[in-house]
C-alpha cells in the first residue's frame, strides 16, 4: 500500500495528501499509532508518529519494533527518520539539519531485535554502516548544500536530559549530536532489510557544550516546531528522490545467509 515510510512528529500529518488510516496488528503489539497512507510528491507514503499523535510515549516507552514492523507489511522499503538532536558542537547550531552516517547506543531497557528466540530464529545483522547510503544521498542531494553531511548520533536513553559531564564527555569523543530515538529504530530497520535515513534537526546546544544554561523541554519542542516546514519542504523533495521500490540496494541483502532470510 505504501513505499515509503516515515516516522517522525505528528505535526506532520498534514504533510500527507489524501490520508488514509490503515490499521496493522503487528507480532510486538500495537505501533504507536496506526500507520497513515497518504501520498507526497507522488509518491504512497505511510506516516507513524513516533510518539504518538499525542506525544504521550517517552523515547524509551516506544514500540520501534512494531513501528518498523507494521511499515513493512504495508510495503514499505525506504524509511526516514526525522528526529530532534541536541548539538555536541558549537558550529552545529539549533536549526541545523544533520544527516548521521554513524551512531553510538547508549540505551537499556529497550527491546533491541526481532530476533528474541522462538517462534522467530537467532539472526545476526551487521550495523557497521547503520544509514543506507542511497537515502542519506538523496537528502544530502535535496538539501543542496545546506545541510551537515555526515555526524555520528549519541543515542541516550532519555526522558532526561543529559548531565553537563556527560554531554562534555559525549562531545569529547567526537561525536556531533546527542538523541534518544535514534537507537534500535535503526538497527530494527536493518533486521527487516529496509533502507533507513535519518534526519536530525538540531534544537539546542546539549548542556556542557557551549556557555550558559542547560536545555528545557520548552526550547526544544519551540526550536523544533520552527524547523517543522523547513522539514516538510526537505523531506517532499526527498521522497520525490528515492529510487523505486524495485531497486536494489545492499540495505535489501541484511538477512541474506541467516536463518531469517526468508522470514518476512
Amino acid at each position: 500500500m505504501a513505499e515509503i515510510g516515515v516516522i517522525g512528529g505528528s505535526g506532520f500529518y498534514s504533510f500527507l495528501d489524501g490520508a488514509r488510516t490503515v490499521p496493522v496488528e503487528t507480532p510486538f503489539g500495537p505501533p504507536s499509532e496506526p500507520p497513515v497512507v497518504g501520498q507526497v510528491n507522488g509518491r504512497e507514503v505511510a506516516f507513524i508518529p513516533r510518539h504518538g499523535a499525542d506525544h504521550r510515549l517517552p523515547p524509551h516507552r516506544v514500540n520501534y519494533r512494531a513501528n518498523l514492523w507494521a511499515l513493512h507489511s504495508l510495503g514499505v522499503r525506504q524509511v526516514l527518520g526525522p528526529c530532534a538532536v541536541g548539538s555536541l558542537r558549537p558550529e552545529l547550531g539549533p536549526g541545523t539539519i544533520v544527516v548521521p552516517d554513524q551512531y553510538v547506543d547508549r540505551t537499556w531497557g529497550r527491546e533491541h531485535t526481532l530476533y528474541d528466540g522462538p517462534p522467530r530464529p537467532v539472526a545476526h545483522t551487521s550495523p557497521a554502516d547503520p544509514y543506507c547510503a542511497t537515502g542519506r544521498a538523496a537528502v544530502i542531494a535535496a538539501g543542496n548544500g545546506s545541510l551537515a553531511s555526515s555526524g555520528t548520533m549519541v543515542v541516550i536513553n532519555g526522558p532526561r536530559f543529559s548531565t553537563r559531564a556527560e554531554s562534555q564527555w559525549h562531545a569529547a569523543q567526537g561525536w556531533s549530536v546527542v538523541g534518544m530515538t535514534g537507537a534500535p529504530e535503526a538497527s530494527i530497520a536493518r533486521e527487516l532489510a529496509l533502507c533507513y535515513t535519518s534526519i536530525a534537526v538540531v534544537t539546542d546546544h546539549d548542556a556542557g557544550v557551549v556557555a550558559g544554561e542547560g536545555v528545557t523541554q520548552a526550547e526544544v519542542f519551540e526550536v523544533f516546531a520552527r524547523s517543522i516546514d523547513k522539514l516538510k519542504a526537505l523531506l517532499t523533495d526527498v521522497i520525490g528522490q528515492l529510487p523505486k521500490p524495485d531497486t536494489d540496494c545492499a540495505c535489501r541483502h541484511s538477512l541474506d545467509g541467516t536463518a531469517a532470510e526468508n522470514l518476512w
